[in-house]
């Protein structure tokens, strides 16, 4: 099956206007925090993003799948205005909330809505991401915008799961066009390999959301990922 045409793309940090639907660009190298994890800082999760935000983070996603709707677009709207001008914001899974919130885009799991209902829903407005954990997920997923590719690491978040490593992300870059972004157990020491095996950027949820000092930890990040970008 051909490869539909590749969307319009706006500046990176420019969202699109309501009267022209242009899909953000992603920023290069990407620095992406996800939500949902603990806070160790004590700061609100709004506080939390702005910390990191000002520290390095250039992509946000929000990812809270036990609240309740109503908090999520709460939620959203509140990062959105921290992240606009700063940083791409995206929301979970829930195409709606996102355009709802005006977020960016959204990031979809493996079994998430498929992209081309999602595409469809969004009119054609939203940066669409996908979650993948293998080279054959990666390929079924290859019109998305940019992939999610894990677990590298030992990560808290997914207890019990079998870290890939890097090598996953090595071939997943090869097998693909789209952006590769590495997630799981990504801290300041490893993320410079990441990078090297061939990723456009790192998500990382407690390496920030888990230090007392969000900022710093977002700037160390952002050190690591640029010495290798």
């Amino acid at each position: 099956m051909p490869r539909p045409p590749a969307r319009p793309r706006a500046c990176p940090l420019q969202p699109a206007s309501a009267a022209d639907p242009i899909v953000p660009a992603l920023p290069k190298p990407v620095l992406c925090l996800v939500t949902g994890g603990h806070i160790a800082s004590g700061l609100s999760l709004p506080e939390a993003v702005d910390a990191a935000v000002t520290g390095g983070v250039n992509l946000v996603q929000l990812r809270e799948k036990e609240r309740p709707a109503i908090e999520v677009y709460n939620l959203a709207v509140q990062l959105r205005d921290i992240c606009r001008g700063r940083a791409l914001f995206l929301v979970n899974d829930r195409v709606d909330i996102a355009l709802a919130a005006g977020a960016d885009g959204v990031q979809l799991g493996e079994r998430s809505l498929p992209l081309e209902p999602a595409q469809k829903i969004s009119g054609g407005k939203l940066l669409l991401g996908r979650s993948v954990h293998s080279v054959e997920g990666a390929i079924a997923a290859k019109d998305a915008d940019f992939l999610v590719v894990g677990t590298i690491f030992s990560s808290k978040s997914h207890p019990g799961e079998t870290p890939a490593g890097v090598g996953l992300v090595s071939k997943v870059a090869r097998a693909v066009d789209a952006p590769v972004i590495g997630i799981g157990g990504i801290n300041a020491s490893n993320a410079g390999g990441v990078m090297a095996a061939g990723a456009a950027g790192v998500a990382v949820i407690g390496a920030i959301l888990g230090d007392a000092h969000p900022g710093a930890a977002a700037a160390a990040l952002r050190r690591s990922i640029e010495k290798v970008s």
